[in-house]
């Protein structure tokens, strides 16, 4: 198994909405792909609370494959590059890892 972790910092306005709106978009987007890409077994979307710790990133995303050809197939699946085009909008930094488990 595959576990890939991402996480980002998001603008604090971008395409007419606020930092906190956007957050909200992103996890609603990337927690709809678990029905439209079956190699995405698990997902989770996490946003920071940013009252207790405003300096952490904004957004986490937990994800899990079978293997890397599975994380190869998720990263060009047309619906996930189209969550990653609103992503890319939003956000101002990001960090990821993928590791076996």
């Amino acid at each position: 198994m595959i576990k890939h972790i991402v996480m980002w910092n998001l603008k604090e306005e971008a395409l007419g909405n606020s930092k906190k709106i956007n957050a909200k978009m992103m996890k609603e987007k990337l927690e709809a792909l678990k029905v439209e890409i079956p190699e995405l077994k698990y997902i989770e979307v996490g946003i920071n609370d940013e009252d207790y710790a405003p300096e952490n990133y904004d957004v986490i995303l937990i994800s899990e494959f079978e293997n890397f050809e599975g994380l190869s197939g998720y990263a060009i699946h047309p619906k996930h590059k189209e969550v990653g085009k609103f992503i890319k909008g939003v956000t101002q930094a990001r960090t990821a890892v993928d590791y076996k488990f």
